[in-house]
């Protein structure tokens, strides 16, 4: 166990060492702000304050953590080493930066809270971000800046036990579109052919046809394969659903569907479902207490996992609807454009609301790419892709981090534009 003193126990405080070391580190932490209680301490133990107490380990605190609600801050990035890093602590510190406050500051996504310019569709852009604009957004920096951290401590306690966590992977899909031309209702197919023959998209039309006569298997049924592969190399899986109603933004097969409801529930028998709530409902509670109850009626158990269509995430509004209809778990923590850790991180961390300044129940897990991402906002051909794909896996694998993955479920079906990507999925997951 490792102690801490501090002038004073914060929620901020708490959250964030118990993320950096009980989550990352797995070294138990625990407060204090008696000094003789520190005094008399024989484990591992750090001062966290504005100066030392003697000569223990100490780190310089930034303000942050001792702060309340949300105002500008002065941020400055230069390397530790040869990682980037903010807050400095000055020469008394153990470590130069306040990386408790650096990592606060990421993580809690303070910067989302402060004005800023949103996309066309109304979400946090990654050019907007500190990690974008400085160059560190493919590094899990808070992770990064823990393993040094332990490199220290380790150095300065050396007879502590201390126990390494496992690298973890997990695939995950979205389901935006089950089909690419079956179960779609009359008006919508007849609507595709004609389109097809307008465009003079003639293989396109022949395509269809045949799948439509159940003489070729539709391109977007990958399910087997995914969850052979899932299988095949024990990869965590986890598929999110579109049930929402047909819109300009959410095309999905209709819930209503029989075909597509055995779809759903069959992939609920071997591995997690979560829902992907649709576009419109970033800010409508309302309707995504709809479509959360639609998707349990189908696989008849509650929905505890979910990501926003789109990426669509308001924070803290999204997140607070989340949690009070019982979602346990948000996929959502990435960006469309780039690919990259959004909150500086690779660890699963609880979402720590800056406007109630609490630590909620909501477990988020961070993604480190999208196949989108990579393909049409970064314009990667396929060697380029799988390059940046293993970079960041690697990236993560060096601090024992959980890689997280989001693919579509047409990202396998080997046909334009993914041709290919089936063996960047399999070079990825292996």
């Amino acid at each position: 166990m490792l102690l801490v003193y501090t002038s004073q126990i914060t929620p901020r405080v708490k959250y964030i060492f118990k993320h950096f070391f009980d989550s990352i580190l797995r070294i138990p932490v625990t407060f204090t702000t008696e000094v003789s209680v520190f005094v008399a301490h024989n484990g591992p133990k750090m001062t966290y304050a504005r100066a030392p107490l003697g000569t223990e380990f100490f780190i310089r605190s930034h303000e942050l953590l001792f702060s309340q609600g949300v105002n500008d801050v002065d941020i400055s990035i230069t390397p530790w080493e040869e990682v980037p890093c903010f807050f400095p602590a000055g020469e008394q510190s153990s470590i130069p930066f306040d990386v408790f406050a650096a990592s606060f500051y990421l993580i809690s996504r303070y910067e989302e809270y402060l004005p800023h310019v949103k996309d066309t569709h109304g979400r946090f852009p990654a050019q907007e971000s500190l990690a974008y604009k400085h160059d560190f957004l493919e590094l899990p920096v808070i992770d990064l800046w823990a393993y040094k951290f332990l490199d220290l401590l380790r150095k300065k306690f050396p007879d502590y036990p201390y126990e390494q966590r496992s690298f973890r992977m997990i695939a995950t899909f979205d389901i935006d579109q089950a089909y690419a031309y079956k179960y779609k209702g009359v008006v919508r197919t007849i609507g595709g052919f004609i389109s097809d023959l307008f465009r003079l998209q003639l293989l396109n039309f022949w395509h269809r046809l045949r799948t439509l006569l159940n003489m070729k298997q539709d391109p977007f049924d990958t399910y087997a394969y995914i969850l052979k592969q899932a299988q095949k190399h024990r990869i965590d899986t986890l598929f999110f659903v579109l049930v929402a109603d047909y819109t300009t933004f959410d095309k999905n097969i209709s819930s209503a569907n029989s075909r597509f409801r055995s779809l759903i529930k069959s992939l609920a028998d071997y591995v997690k479902v979560g829902l992907h709530p649709s576009y419109f409902t970033m800010k409508n509670e309302e309707l995504l207490k709809k479509e959360k109850g639609r998707l349990e009626q189908i696989i008849n158990t509650p929905v505890l996992s979910s990501r926003q269509h789109f990426l669509r995430l308001a924070i803290p509004e999204t997140y607070q609807y989340l949690l009070e209809l019982g979602i346990e778990e948000d996929h959502s923590m990435g960006y469309v454009d780039r690919v990259g850790f959004r909150a500086g991180t690779c660890t699963p961390f609880h979402f720590y609301n800056l406007d109630y300044e609490i630590q909620t129940p909501l477990k988020v897990y961070p993604f480190a790419l999208m196949d989108v991402s990579l393909k049409h906002f970064m314009a990667l051909n396929n060697q380029q892709a799988l390059k940046k794909i293993l970079a960041l896996k690697a990236a993560v694998k060096a601090v024992n981090g959980t890689f997280i993955s989001l693919f579509h479920n047409e990202t396998l079906s080997e046909t334009a534009p993914w041709i290919g990507w089936r063996k960047i999925y399999q070079k990825m997951i292996a």
